[in-house]
């Protein structure tokens, strides 16, 4: 069995095609995690502050004449 030019050449153009579409999925999930990351790290800190502000001890002083 022998392997032409061609044969090898439009397998390869075939397997670029694969590797373009994957790489092109893989770029959209990429902005999509991120988004989520983002969203999450926001989130933490939110909530870190509201929790760092729960804790404080408010005093009020009135004063009287």
């Amino acid at each position: 069995m022998t392997i032409s030019r061609d044969d090898l050449e439009g397998k390869l153009r075939e397997i670029e095609g694969v590797v373009v579409e994957t790489e092109d999925e893989a770029k959209q999930n990429l902005g999509l995690v991120v988004g989520g990351a983002v969203v999450v790290v926001v989130a933490l800190i939110a909530y870190g502050i509201w929790r760092s502000r729960r804790r404080r001890i408010h005093i009020e002083v009135y004063q009287t004449t």
